[in-house]
């Protein structure tokens, strides 16, 4: 992909890169051009990105830091370092984020307020650190949510309201921010075949066995979830709407990653009664 932007001196800063999008948005960004600081929480999970990275010949364009999204000194630590370092930074991706899977009679409100800190405060965290940065440079701040984030799913009612959150406050955020010459973007993907499935953690035997009066509904979601994640798009091609908002001049607020993925999202952004969304996901669980 041809850059419209000089980013030969431009620093761009991704969170969540040990695996899936981020591992591959870091390779495809500094292949673009971007000096690329890769974030995780747990660096000694780098060895993959560093492979990759090597591999596609932009090892010397890739860093790796750490920040935990869930603890401000962290990210202050980072983003401090990152900037005593390069004097500047341009762009952020936020793409840090954990699965959920779960309905809410049967987990506890700490367990929903778990996947809100990760998915929702860690964003907010990382976007009020990054913005006085961003607004020197007059950056981009992309964050990678989900179509989860625009279609409330069955089984995903914390993860799609952690995600609904920072779609709702990167939207409201957005004409603010373009006062001051930052661009917001929300990359929606859809299934991706990426680690970040096996990351949820369920044990579908186990799960079934608790689930109860929803055990069949919770079964007929796995079996539409597998089907659906085998025939996902691959964290590159995900990736690839990534640098699309980083190098066009005027991106888009919201960028879905596949067709499929645009396809899902507008039946929700044209549905104004809610009917058309209801009809489409009650056939995941009936």
């Amino acid at each position: 992909m041809s850059s419209t932007r000089d980013n030969q001196r431009k620093t761009v800063l991704i969170t969540g890169t040990s695996s899936g999008i981020g591992l591959a948005a870091v390779v495809a960004a500094a292949q673009a051009g971007w000096h690329t600081v890769a974030t995780m929480r747990d660096t000694s999970r780098a060895d993959a990105l560093r492979q990759a990275a090597a591999e596609a010949g932009v090892a010397d364009r890739v860093e790796v830091r750490q920040l935990d999204v869930t603890d401000p000194a962290s990210v202050a630590a980072c983003l401090d370092g990152v900037l005593a370092e390069h004097g500047r930074l341009d762009a952020v991706v936020n793409n840090a984020g954990a699965g959920h899977v779960g309905t809410i009679e049967q987990e506890s409100v700490d367990d929903v307020r778990a996947v809100l800190e990760v998915n929702f405060f860690g964003v907010v965290e990382v976007v009020r650190a990054a913005l006085p940065h961003l607004r020197a440079s007059r950056g981009r701040l992309i964050t990678v949510t989900s179509v989860g984030g625009v279609v409330g799913q069955p089984f995903n009612e914390a993860y799609c309201a952690a995600k609904f959150a920072v779609e709702g406050f990167l939207e409201s955020l957005a004409p603010v921010a373009a006062t001051t010459g930052v661009r917001v973007t929300l990359v929606e993907p859809g299934a991706v075949a990426s680690e970040f499935v096996a990351n949820v953690n369920v044990d579908t035997s186990a799960a079934l066995e608790a689930a109860g009066p929803y055990a069949p509904a919770l079964q007929r979601y796995l079996d539409r979830t597998q089907n659906a994640f085998a025939n996902a798009q691959t964290p590159a091609e995900a990736a690839a709407t990534i640098i699309e908002a980083l190098d066009t001049e005027r991106p888009a607020l919201r960028m879905q990653t596949s067709q499929t993925a645009r396809g899902f999202a507008s039946t929700k952004l044209t549905d104004l009664d809610g009917s058309a969304t209801l009809a489409l996901t009650s056939t995941w669980v009936s």
